[in-house]
């Protein structure tokens, strides 16, 4: 069986698991293992999405389970993006009962629920059942992701999510070749959900690696092609995971992105400086 979630296409045989850890073969069907199985729960300030235009000052509680169909090599969330089925005690937690969870917390500000941390477009399936339940409750969808999936799965969640934090992690296929990943299925990803959900942008600006002013005026000057109205989120890396090999990005050359960002788009936000 091929799985048609993402780019990689993985070809499984029964009992199979993918490269994202989180789909397998299953009984002749490819099914999300990891749906409904979190580690991670938490109640967040929208802005550490990070979304600066959807709800400021509102909260939302975020779930994250295991997997992700990349290799970023200074991921922040390795422990879990990385981990398998085998690596923790999971918590299964039904859409119901999360639904449940994110209406109890509605006086301590919460908005609805963010499916975060991990990929979670690997198990969308479990966003598409949960979402529909959250919107019944009178509240927002919000997920954060590596835009790294299929026209199916954006089409799958039109209607269901209110809004994206899409990971554009360069401008160039070589880097994300570094990645394991596809730059032209995140620009297609973008472009079919922008009509249906409010969209923002983060890029963390690695040294050495996207850093250099002509990848932010291509970069820009694409988002601005869609919308100026997107908002970016420039964001400084620090070392971490498997690229400990260089110093935190100056927040001066973050500054200095975002001012090129600014010539192209309305709404640039500098993040951990």
């Amino acid at each position: 069986m091929i799985c048609d979630v993402c780019f990689h296409h993985c070809n499984l045989a029964p009992g199979q698991t993918g490269l994202c850890r989180g789909r397998a073969n299953k009984d002749g069907t490819i099914k999300p293992i990891n749906y409904g199985l979190l580690t991670s729960l938490a109640l967040d300030p929208i802005e550490k999405k990070p979304l600066a235009r959807f709800y400021p000052g509102s909260r939302i509680l975020s779930a994250g389970s295991f997997g992700c169909n990349l290799r970023c090599p200074f991921c922040q969330n390795y422990e879990i993006s990385q981990a398998d089925y085998s690596t923790y005690r999971l918590k299964y937690v039904a859409p119901a009962a999360l639904t449940a969870q994110a209406v109890a917390l509605k006086p301590q500000g919460n908005i609805g629920v963010a499916f975060t941390y991990n990929e979670p477009l690997i198990s969308y399936e479990y966003i598409v059942d949960t979402g529909k339940l959250v919107h019944a409750a009178g509240l927002k969808n919000v997920v954060v992701t590596n835009g790294c999936a299929t026209a199916k799965v954006a089409t799958a969640l039109n209607g269901i999510v209110d809004a994206y934090n899409i990971d554009l992690k360069g401008f160039t296929q070589a880097y994300y070749d570094q990645l394991h990943g596809s730059l032209q299925m995140v620009q297609d990803f973008i472009t079919a959900v922008l009509p249906h959900a409010h969209v923002e942008l983060t890029t963390l600006i690695v040294p050495r690696e996207n850093d250099s002013v002509e990848e932010m005026e291509a970069l820009s000057s694409w988002v601005a092609g869609l919308s100026p109205d997107i908002p970016l989120h420039v964001s400084r890396f620090f070392p971490r995971f498997e690229m400990v090999d260089r110093d935190a990005t100056r927040v001066s050359t973050v500054y200095h992105l975002a001012d090129i960002a600014k010539k192209h788009l309305h709404y640039v936000y500098t993040g951990n400086c």
